[in-house]
């Protein structure tokens, strides 16, 4: 079992003590510090003469040098250290990775999200009601959090994170693949994602669009909120030397609620959605879409400045907040857990190609509005519908409508590392001695 990673993860809503959450904060900025000084030893490192590349091995030598040193270091638990150090590595393998989507390892500041990562052999977990559990951590000793489903399989890591809405813990855990894996007989169908309507399934005849994750009061506070961090800030820059006073720091908190409530609803509307297209299909086609070019700004530099600068910034918000990419990263590994496929295919022309008669025309769709009408045989369709139809035709003609019917799984492409399958990454440390145990 040495070296074995886990496959899917378990997050839980986490009640630290005042004492335990004060020492959460202190060893979070630690983490954030090994980080920063270590992507920057890496960095210096490489652009050297000697071009030399450091892993977490040689740097784990300097960091147990640098504990006999430094007491805020040694505070910090050494497999918490490590696990930094190791996270670095996997970042650069990501970013090396012609196949991930990843970017450069970046330092983090101050503001970035807190959290503590600990190797699975070091957590102690134990059940101590029907809907509560203790975990133990190293130094911190047992913490409640709420026990809200049953953890399935060996611990490999636990981190521990705190946003708006307070802290979480969520579980790497390793789940064995069975030995016979179920086939989803369900029928094959085509996604198309996208702004006005979220998601269209071929198999349907009306669209999927997901509620506002704020309601018309909370859009209305947080506008006011950024409004006065806005003025607060202008205030500290101007009169307080850019240092934040405690209104707005305050501030900054009450919108960090509502953006993790947000986040939350957006998460939980696309779990539903996966979940229920993972079951329902034995074959799901997407687009290929890159979603990072799709990002990018077009504000260009000031030698060739961009046009329509700011309806390309508006596209960019609302395709960011659909969470097109997240989609297709839950169905990547919910298809393969319940029996199904996901294959991806190429975006071009599913848009303004008839479904009926395979003509592709940019005059079958005027302006922007949801009606298809084919200028060659006059068929008319909504338009999501007819690029979803167009996607799974273009899906079953790559794969084999017969050969992915037998098997239930092939080789759909990855979306997003091929040693990944859509969760947490394993601890590389020895296997952990227990598992959840009764109190």
């Amino acid at each position: 079992m040495v070296g074995v990673k886990a496959n899917t993860a378990a997050k839980f809503r986490l009640y630290p003590t005042a004492d335990q959450a004060e020492r959460l904060v202190s060893w979070s900025h630690t983490c954030r510090a090994v980080w920063n000084i270590a992507l920057a030893q890496r960095v210096w490192a490489y652009g050297s003469a000697q071009r030399k590349t450091l892993q977490a091995g040689e740097q784990c030598s300097e960091l147990t040098l640098a504990r006999k040193e430094h007491v805020w270091l040694r505070d910090l638990p050494a497999q918490c250290a490590q696990q930094v150090l190791r996270q670095l590595d996997a970042a650069y393998e990501n970013f090396w990775n012609p196949e991930h989507p990843a970017r450069s390892p970046q330092y983090k500041r101050k503001s970035h999200q807190q959290g503590v990562t600990f190797p699975g052999q070091a957590v102690q977990i134990r059940k101590v009601s029907r809907r509560m559990a203790h975990v133990r951590l190293p130094k911190l000793g047992w913490v409640r959090f709420r026990l809200s489903r049953p953890i399935e399989g060996t611990v490999r890591n636990a981190t521990i994170k705190r946003d708006g809405l307070g802290w979480h813990v969520a579980f790497g855990v390793h789940r064995p693949e069975p030995v016979d894996r179920h086939v989803n007989a369900g029928p094959a169908a085509g996604v198309d994602v996208g702004i006005a309507c979220s998601v269209f399934v071929s198999t349907e005849n009306e669209g999927r669009q997901r509620p506002d994750t704020l309601t018309a009061g909370e859009k209305q506070r947080l506008r006011g909120l950024e409004r006065r961090m806005a003025r607060q800030l202008t205030f500290a820059k101007k009169h307080n030397g850019g240092k934040y006073s405690k209104r707005l720091r305050r501030t900054i908190a009450q919108i960090a609620v509502l953006k993790a409530r947000q986040a939350r609803r957006r998460a939980d509307w696309n779990h539903k959605l996966t979940d229920d297209l993972a079951k329902s299909h034995g074959i799901v086609a997407v687009e290929d879409l890159k979603v990072s070019n799709m990002l990018r700004s077009a504000k260009g530099t000031v030698a060739q400045p961009g046009t329509n600068v700011k309806q390309k910034a508006g596209l960019n918000r609302s395709i960011a907040d659909q969470g097109w990419f997240e989609i297709r990263r839950q169905l990547g590994y919910k298809t393969r857990r319940y029996g199904g496929e996901l294959v991806a295919v190429a975006p071009h022309g599913t848009s303004q190609t008839c479904a009926r008669c395979g003509t592709r025309d940019s005059e079958n769709r005027q302006g922007c509005g949801r009606l298809f009408a084919c200028v060659h045989c006059g068929h008319t369709e909504h338009a999501d519908r007819n690029a979803a139809i167009n996607i799974l035709d273009r899906a079953l003609s790559t794969a084999g409508r017969a050969g992915c019917a037998a098997s239930g799984r092939g080789t759909a492409q990855s979306t997003r590392s091929p040693h990944g399958q859509g969760s947490l990454a394993g601890s590389r440390m020895r296997e952990p001695s227990s598992n959840v145990t009764a109190a």
